[in-house]
């Protein structure tokens, strides 16, 4: 009876442990959707968790957040802190991505650009504005804001996309991304290119600062001048190439930041200095 007992537990934690849990702490006057399909590739299942204010007056901003982590590891369950952008009535997309032990590049970029299109396709049941969907993310989530967003309706990643005719984003938040991958010497970029880990042509073709134009979306960068994993010169160049394309941008610099480490005061002027931009791009 003990031994039945115990395995009924076992597998109740296990049950427990395999469910996701929200972690997301919304207003109540939105809706969430949790694990919506946006598409699906072979027997991988693209999920991503929208919280949405279906009732306000007006179609609300969209921010569609992107989680780090080399491309081969983190979730979407660990995104949280969405606070602010709550607060300012904009709706979020919390989305997942195959991992370069699921798909080597560019699958990230395809789905990116598939969730772009489901919040753009489905706008008027999210009650959101496609014209203004933000893109964000932090470390490897940071490059793929930046290839969802400067691609804009250049649709070579767009094959398991919705049929959406304008793909472009209002605004991009790069936080500490990379923006070159040529020049980010790390193993994770080398497993993420996979076979085409030495094709120039191709890593130029996954990598950001390959895309600046004059019609790149207004962007804001976060760096900390400390970062040991993605060096702050990729923000420099990349900084110099908006500069250049006389494209509107701000890069705040967090003093002895680390990679994503920052104080707790520094995270909230980053906040802060966000909803800035967006309302300067009169997104809110």
């Amino acid at each position: 009876m003990k031994r039945i007992t115990f395995i009924i537990l076992s597998i109740m934690v296990w049950a427990h442990s395999n469910a996701q849990v929200d972690t997301v702490v919304y207003p109540t006057n939105f809706s969430k959707k949790l694990n919506v399909e946006y598409a699906k590739v072979n027997d991988w299942v693209g999920l991503v968790d929208i919280y949405f204010n279906a009732t306000n007056p007006n179609p609300t901003p969209i921010v569609i957040n992107i989680h780090g982590g080399g491309w081969n590891k983190g979730t979407k369950e660990t995104q949280r802190g969405f606070g602010s952008w709550f607060k300012n009535g904009i709706a979020v997309a919390n989305m997942g991505y195959r991992l370069s032990q699921i798909a080597a590049a560019p699958a990230a970029i395809e789905d990116v650009r598939a969730v772009i299109a489901y919040v753009k396709y489905h706008a008027k049941e999210l009650n959101i504005d496609p014209n203004k969907v933000v893109i964000m993310g932090g470390s490897a989530g940071g490059h793929l804001a930046l290839m969802g967003g400067l691609l804009g309706n250049d649709k070579r990643f767009d094959k398991n996309c919705l049929p959406v005719e304008d793909m472009r984003v209002a605004a991009v938040i790069d936080k500490y991304g990379i923006t070159e991958v040529k020049a980010w010497k790390s193993k994770s970029a080398q497993q993420w290119l996979g076979e085409n880990h030495q094709s120039n042509k191709f890593i130029a073709s996954v990598s950001p600062i390959s895309y600046i134009t004059e019609s790149t979306p207004p962007t804001f960068i976060v760096h900390g001048d400390a970062d040991p994993i993605v060096p702050i010169e990729m923000s420099y160049d990349l900084q110099k190439k908006l500069d250049k394309a006389r494209v509107y941008h701000e890069l705040y610099i967090v003093k002895d930041g680390l990679h994503g480490k920052f104080p707790q005061e520094e995270n909230r002027e980053i906040s802060k200095r966000i909803m800035l931009f967006i309302k300067k791009l009169n997104i809110i």
